[in-house]
């Protein structure tokens, strides 16, 4: 598992800051990123039941991109942290000829209900999922 954390001014606190988070695709992992995702979550004051739809989320992304990834893949997860929103891009090499779920999948259907945007797009043989979510509540 590796973790790296790049800031693009030292001066922001929560501005450009980009984490990058990358663990086997396995199941066994999926606890690592919803902790992730819960905690830079948090770090934006995120309210509680904001946090958890995130959560949920990152988990059925994942889960889609599980189903289709190449054997010995990656979860690559990208998490964007900006003033008032978490943008959390998952992306996995995927088998030959697989097809990320329909727009009209029940699955995408429980992203885009947990989150303010959510968008799919493979690129060759790496099928990414981003998810947006923005902060409801006011600037703490």
């Amino acid at each position: 598992m590796r973790v790296s954390q790049l800031t693009t001014d030292d001066q922001a606190i929560v501005e450009d800051d980009i984490v990058l988070l990358t663990v086997p695709a396995d199941v066994g992992y999926l606890g690592v990123l919803r902790t992730a995702t819960a905690g830079l979550a948090a770090r934006l004051h995120f309210a509680l039941d904001e946090i958890e739809d995130l959560r949920i989320a990152v988990d059925e992304a994942c889960a889609m991109l599980l189903a289709i990834a190449a054997a010995g893949a990656e979860l690559e997860c990208r998490f964007a942290v900006s003033e008032d929103a978490l943008t959390v891009a998952v992306s996995a090499s995927t088998q030959p000829g697989t097809n990320l779920p329909a727009h009209a999948s029940f699955a995408w259907k429980v992203l885009t209900a947990l989150t303010t945007d959510a968008v799919a797009e493979t690129d060759g043989t790496v099928a990414t999922i981003r998810l947006v979510s923005r902060r409801q509540g006011p600037r703490p």
